[in-house]
């Protein structure tokens, strides 16, 4: 096997793991999360909205957006992390193309 082989099948793997891992989400009051993504990995809101539902979902990410995280809120309090990642754009609507 290949260096660069190697390397992709290690990447493979470890997508799988963290996959299995958000299966289930990570659920805590909204302010423990928020402490906990900031405090781990220094990310704090940069986009919000409201769903019909009325759940908050939040967008985090680091200045230098680095990592960022996707957050759900119900009405009554509960705060689920959804998603994660890296390399976090921030994007004018009014200057960019929309087709991504």
């Amino acid at each position: 096997m290949t260096r660069v082989s190697f390397i992709a099948a290690a990447i493979a793997c470890a997508l799988l793991v963290a996959a299995a891992a958000w299966a289930q989400p990570a659920c805590a009051p909204r302010d423990q999360i928020l402490g906990w993504l900031a405090s781990a990995y220094r990310e704090a809101p940069v986009a919000a909205g409201v769903t019909a539902g009325g759940e908050l979902v939040e967008v985090l990410a680091r200045p230098d957006g680095r990592t960022w995280t996707i957050i759900i809120t119900s009405p009554g309090g509960r705060t689920c992390l959804m998603a994660a990642g890296e390399g976090w754009q921030r994007r004018d609507p009014t200057t960019e193309d929309p087709k991504i």
